[in-house]
């Protein structure tokens, strides 16, 4: 059997196990958790070699495939096992040393207790039952009372060498009918001979667990929506603090309200995080309030005590909170995208119902706490942020882009989610809710003419991603071709309410969250060819772009003194768009004798422009290439001679 032929089977079996333990919030959260299976295979010398497939950092428990766990040549990683003492600022290095995949993605941090334990298939979660009788007053003799019958207990280690070590003392340690091994602190490891046994043991480790718990249920309204220019203005605050753009995420349900609202859990926070594998998502402790210059100097004051105790000389890392309490708010929690920002959240949730409960039991004693320190500046976990760290250059602001179901509006939707935005697309179209995927993206039904729908659209825009720094307005409508005579008021008036009064309204709502941008707001208009060259039959678009041109070049001028970049792009002859359909442009070719192709070519430079070459130059004109630039008219046309 080859390494394909062992993915194919044994480690799919382990993919699919992983899958079910990943779908249970409760044992993995932001990324944590792994597993592994040791099994042989023949190299391409034909020799025989025993391999650890463990999973690779960055892949999720809940979608893993095979694919997602590295080979690793299980001899050369033993070697690296007690009385062998790896430094930590080695251990990536020998990890990779031991691959017989270089494409492989960095095994799992945890890889050496992986090889030490000696079944086949080892499952690891930072299970919450397990972590909340770690945490409790106590913790390690009710852990020891409770599960030691099924497992060995062992004292919280830095993940990496210390943490073997400490598991290596401990197992050799054990009765020889253990299931598994506790870390306190940290969380569970199950074995097993098969990926479905080691899976029913932690199930059973967990619900033994589970039943030692005593969760008092908390009751409180939702908090109310918050003031949107205070919140953007304090992700402004954020971003400035830390130097770059970050998403901010809003938690207002009963949980939080009762929590916030609650002094002995907002002094709980101040002990750290259930384990100190969350730190980089958390940071050790949480802001309460919005003193944000407070936050910096206990930060400062912790990291100094921390130096003092390890003796670490390293340098600060930003001293900017994730995790922010608030009486009034609820709970902000900030990322550098949208994915960390949710991710913080979700982690924070379980971390509150964990201080709850353990107060109520006693009080919150977090077994790990006295390493938090040193897993933040661990640089094993600083390089491993470092390799995820997206580049593009809008990650972690957000846009909003109207009309983004269909054609240009889309188009420049596409482009800042390549350039790592946020971005929230309006339209009137239901389309919008699911035009693009993933944790970047929010799609929301609005009719723009609606003030109220346009404020309800912006509170949740803020509630989701914390502000706006980017305003595309891509809506609009080109009625039916009318000569003056034949074009009713109707007509004329509704072409008016969604082309300019929609975008007045929409302005006035935004500006104060555009004034609170990172690193300040920009505006682009999709305006018209027809503002310098109007044609006939287009009377009410051509008044109607003219109009919101002349609009927004007040804008421009209004909100420089604000730091607002307000822009304007004038496409022409767009043809992937919803208003034109093959047989229409079958008809206007044939009007001027030309094929389609020569058509969509006819302008000055004979190319075709798209949504997405829009979209494109959208994106370049909210990038730091415009910083210097407001209230210009560019053209995206090919060249035509009328605008020229």
């Amino acid at each position: 059997m080859n390494l394909q032929e062992a993915r194919a089977s044994i480690v799919t079996e382990l993919a699919a196990v992983c899958r079910s333990m990943g779908a249970d919030r409760t044992l993995v959260l932001g990324g944590g958790g792994n597993a592994s299976v040791k099994t042989v295979v023949t190299d391409i010398t034909d020799a025989t070699v025993p391999v650890l497939f463990v999973k690779a950092s960055g892949h999720d428990l809940a979608t893993i495939t095979a694919d997602g766990f590295a080979p690793l040549r299980l001899d050369r990683v033993r070697r690296l096992l007690p009385p062998v003492s790896v430094p930590a600022d080695q251990l990536r290095n020998e990890l990779r040393c031991a691959l017989m995949d270089a494409d492989a993605t960095d095994p799992s941090v945890e890889t050496l207790v992986h090889a030490l334990l000696p079944d086949e298939v080892v499952l690891h979660s930072h299970a919450d039952a397990v972590l909340a009788l770690s945490n409790r007053v106590n913790g390690a003799a009710v852990v020891r009372e409770l599960l030691g019958s099924l497992c060995v207990v062992v004292d919280y280690a830095m993940p990496g060498p210390d943490l073997v070590t400490a598991c290596d003392s401990a197992w050799r340690g054990r009765r020889g009918d253990e299931i598994g091994l506790v870390v306190l602190g940290h969380g569970l490891f199950t074995v097993g001979a098969t990926p479905e046994q080691a899976w029913q043991r932690h199930q059973q480790v967990c619900a033994a667990a589970e039943a030692a718990r005593h969760r008092p249920a908390a009751a409180a309204e939702p908090l109310p929506a918050g003031d949107l220019k205070e919140i953007a203005a304090f992700r402004k605050a954020l971003c400035d603090q830390v130097g770059h753009a970050l998403v901010v995420r809003r938690s207002s349900d009963e949980q939080i309200a009762a929590f916030v609202a609650d002094p002995a859990m907002l002094a709980a926070t101040a002990a750290g995080p259930v384990t100190p594998d969350h730190v980089t998502w958390t940071k050790p402790f949480a802001l309460i309030g919005r003193d944000l210059a407070g936050y910096r100097a206990a930060y400062d004051a912790y990291f100094v005590a921390q130096q003092t105790r390890t003796g670490a000389a390293v340098p600060m890392l930003d001293d900017t909170p994730r995790v922010i309490l608030d009486p009034q708010w609820g709970m902000l929690t900030a990322g550098r995208t949208a994915h960390e920002a949710e991710t913080t959240a979700e982690i924070y949730r379980h971390t509150m119902s964990i201080m709850t409960e353990n107060v109520a039991q006693g009080g919150y004693q977090p077994a790990g706490l006295n390493h938090v320190f040193d897993l933040e500046y661990w640089s094993y976990q600083q390089q491993k942020l470092a390799r995820i760290t997206q580049d593009a250059e809008l990650v972690g602001q957000v846009a909003l882009v109207t009309g983004a179901a269909s054609g240009i509006g889309r188009g420049c939707t596409q482009a800042l989610l390549d350039a790592g935005a946020c971005v929230v697309g309006w339209d009137l179209s239901e389309k919008v809710l699911d035009a693009f995927d993933g944790p970047n993206y929010l799609g929301l039904q609005v009719d723009v003419t609606d003030p109220g729908a346009v404020a309800a659209a912006l509170a949740r825009q803020v509630e989701v991603f914390g502000g706006m720094d980017i305003l595309v307005v891509a809506a609009g409508v080109f009625p039916t071709s009318a000569n003056l005579g034949e074009l009713t008021a109707d007509a004329w008036r509704r072409t008016m309410s969604v082309n300019v009064d929609a975008v007045m309204e929409l302005y006035g709502q935004s500006m104060p969250l555009l004034a609170a941008g990172f690193p300040y707001g920009r505006v682009v208009l999709i305006a018209s060819k027809n503002v310098a060259a109007p044609g006939p039959g287009a009377a009410a678009y051509s008044s109607s772009k003219a109009a919101v041109t002349q609009l927004t070049r007040v804008a421009a001028l209004e909100w420089a003194s604000a730091g607002i970049r307000v822009n304007m792009i004038h496409p022409d002859a767009v043809f992937d768009t919803g208003l034109w359909t093959p047989e229409l442009l079958a008809a206007r070719a044939e009007h001027y004798g030309m094929s389609v192709d020569d058509y969509k070519r006819r302008n000055l430079l004979h190319t075709e422009i798209t949504s997405a070459d829009v979209g494109l130059l959208t994106r370049e004109l909210c990038t730091a290439s415009f910083a210097c630039v407001t209230g210009a008219q560019v053209p995206i046309d090919g060249g035509n001679e009328r605008v020229i």
